[in-house]
């Protein structure tokens, strides 16, 4: 196999860059590198007078290019950024795709891999972009399928195969019925089922964390007690839960966490977090599964989960409907299993602070949350309307 074609001289990720953090006012040659992958993918428009300079149009630029990608929208281009602006230019057939474990693939070309073997019939699991097992296994079932040797590798012979056998119907929902599949299969008792809860402090603004030095701790405070009343509930329906980080600990980063979700083998991830904004009216709560809407590809099994957390959690308190929506963030990309991520109001809001605060309505969410997780495996012929099945309910029906 030919090595991957190497960054060019003044890219981010040649230069080291790609650890930095680059935004409105910084110049140099990597923010004329992000400038020109950017034109490329036709978000600049007209060509500036100073390409190296990190000016408005390509701050709009970048927060359009993190609106598509499913990334939180804030105009910097940090580490994630960086690794979708680098995923964004790879075109199916540009290089040899195989499965290198610890350095995996990723790339625009390898979602277009996995969607092309996925409407042939073919299973590579959630279409994220990865060239991990999966896709592999995947790729040598259909060598073996065509008659090419079954080596695992995507190059010219297979991509001729797959231009060949391009399926005239495309669509459907193959992986959307496998995951129901796999919540049937699971069966309705909480009894014996793996949870992991990921209590996460958000990177707060800057400009709050001016005005308020303590909103970090006093997130991290509520959060974890937050992560322990569900993980009590869950244990004491029979569900085996186990936290990412316990009160005090370091925080591991986004992609250890999901590697550490994937050693437990669970069947659902819950990442909890409070929010904040410079803007004292942002209020509400808002669940988060993954999805590539730039291409089409989501969790069915992740969104339904987050719309049942959101809709319970909505139902028994009277914070602000923010809805569901598809975000790329790693926790949600790299799990194996349905994951959610949680946003429990603001805590830069009067009204969403004094409720966050009080331990009676931290009860409430953690029920809410628990009874969405029951909701998940439950039939509809056996399912309750959402605000109605209570915790005592599912405690009950494990003794």
């Amino acid at each position: 196999m030919t090595d991957p074609a190497p960054a060019s001289p003044q890219s981010p990720q040649s230069s080291g860059a790609g650890a930095r953090v680059f935004r409105v006012g910084d110049t140099g040659p990597a923010v004329a590198e992000i400038r020109a992958r950017l034109d490329l993918l036709g978000l600049v428009g007209e060509d500036s007078a100073a390409p190296a300079t990190y000016d408005a149009a390509l701050d709009r630029a970048v927060r359009a290019f993190q609106q598509q990608r499913g990334l939180s929208v804030d105009g910097v281009v940090g580490p994630q950024t960086y690794r979708m602006l680098e995923e964004a230019r790879w075109r199916l057939g540009d290089r040899l795709l195989t499965h290198a474990p610890g350095a995996v693939l990723s790339g625009d070309d390898v979602i277009a891999l996995q969607q092309r073997l996925l409407d042939l019939g073919f299973q590579v699991g959630k279409i994220d972009g990865r060239f991990g097992r999966r896709t592999e296994l995947a790729v040598r079932e259909f060598q073996r399928n065509v008659g090419v040797p079954p080596d695992g590798t995507c190059g010219p012979a297979t991509l001729k195969a797959l231009t060949r056998l391009a399926p005239i119907v495309r669509g459907g929902r193959p992986n959307a019925m496998r995951a129901e599949e796999r919540i049937r299969d699971a069966g309705p008792q909480l009894t014996g089922k793996i949870v992991v809860i990921d209590p996460c402090v958000a990177r707060m603004p800057e400009a709050v964390k001016e005005q308020d030095a303590g909103i970090a701790a006093r997130a991290e405070t509520l959060i974890s007690d937050l992560a322990n009343r569900v993980e009590g509930r869950l244990v004491a329906t029979g569900v085996q839960a186990y936290l990412t980080k316990r009160a005090g600990a370091d925080e591991a980063t986004e992609v250890e966490r999901a590697e550490f979700a994937n050693r437990t083998d669970a069947h659902l991830v819950i990442s909890l977090q409070v929010d904040a904004s410079s803007n004292a009216d942002a209020a509400g709560v808002s669940t988060y599964f993954f999805g590539l809407d730039a291409h089409h590809a989501w969790s069915s099994a992740g969104e339904r989960f987050a719309s049942l957390v959101q809709r319970e959690i909505v139902a028994r308190t009277d914070l602000t409907d923010l809805r569901s929506h598809a975000k790329n963030w790693d926790l949600l990309r790299r799990t194996k299993m349905p994951a959610v991520r949680i946003d429990v109001g603001y805590l830069t809001n009067p009204g969403d602070a004094a409720r966050l605060g009080d331990p009676a309505f931290r009860d409430v969410v953690a029920e809410a949350i628990v009874v969405a997780v029951q909701r998940m495996y439950l039939s509809p012929e056996t399912d309750t309307r959402t605000g109605f099945l209570r915790f005592d309910e599912l405690r009950a029906a494990v003794r």
